[in-house]
């Protein structure tokens, strides 16, 4: 009984002091009381980042959340990776494979047109280099403009010919018999070589060049790098080159499977693929 005389006591001298109402200080004191209504959402938020591996960021969270049934903005999303600590990664530099010779080998005949309105009507190509260590390791990969779905790639510890000669032919073997895409590139010395082009021309495959030195022309295959380079390479570390070049096969899986983008309505390149090709 005394105590609580003096609690009470207590209490009157601090809302005399303060000037706070008894209500409101009742009200915060149940408010702190009653458990977090985000701490839900903040586990299946955790969930989803450390599933991909801290490569979606709020945008691509959200959407996921939304996907599952959960109607949630944004903003909220953000502000509580934010809270969580929560960030995804920066975009990296490129290689640049041009090596070759100066002037046109072939038409642009994509024209910044990134677009395609069924599978395989347009593809795009690069090159692109990892270090481990002193060893460097290549990626060539053939890249859909319909769906930006990895048709094939080839990764070498050699940056020679059959890294996209072979890359080439992997991709040709899907297509049907009917299918003739626009192969667009830069004009790096591999995608000028004659044995590459008679590959296309066998094939009844149109060859698109950038122009030198824009790479605003191959954006697609260059946002496909930075992707990859952010979500896969930097700020990990690889013993050696066989461990970087199984981690780039994972991913390549991964991407094409699993990873969502908001421009395909939420699904995977693949989902999105198969989605298309069922309505047609």
């Amino acid at each position: 009984m005394v105590v609580e005389l003096k609690a009470q006591f207590s209490l009157r001298n601090l809302l005399k002091a303060t000037g706070l109402p008894k209500s409101v200080y009742y009200y915060h004191c149940e408010s702190m009381q009653r458990p977090c209504p985000d701490e839900s959402l903040k586990a299946q938020i955790q969930a989803i980042y450390h599933a991909h591996k801290g490569r979606y960021g709020y945008r691509r969270i959200a959407l996921t959340l939304r996907l599952s049934g959960l109607l949630v903005n944004h903003k909220r999303v953000q502000r509580l990776m934010c809270e969580l600590g929560l960030k995804s990664k920066v975009r990296p530099k490129r290689y640049r494979s041009y090596k070759g010779e100066i002037g046109r080998i072939a038409p642009d005949l994509v024209q910044r047109k990134f677009t395609a309105d069924r599978p395989n009507q347009k593809w795009v190509t690069d090159v692109t280099e990892f270090k481990v260590g002193e060893q460097k390791v290549y990626l060539s990969p053939v890249i859909d403009l319909f769906n930006q779905e990895v048709v094939s790639y080839e990764v070498s510890k050699s940056v020679r010919l059959p890294l996209v000669t072979e890359m080439l032919k992997k991709a040709i073997k899907k297509l049907r018999h009917d299918e003739r895409p626009i192969v667009h590139s830069d004009q790096g010395w591999q995608y000028q070589n004659k044995r590459y082009q008679k590959h296309l021309r066998e094939k009844g495959l149109q060859q698109s060049m950038s122009r030198k030195g824009n790479c605003l022309d191959n954006a697609v295959a260059e946002n496909f790098f930075g992707i990859l380079k952010t979500e896969m390479y930097h700020n990990e570390v690889f013993k050696t080159a066989d461990e970087l070049i199984e981690n780039i096969k994972e991913y390549i899986d991964y991407y094409n499977n699993k990873r969502i983008k908001q421009k395909l309505k939420g699904l995977s390149p693949i989902e999105y693929r198969n989605q298309a090709l069922i309505a047609a």
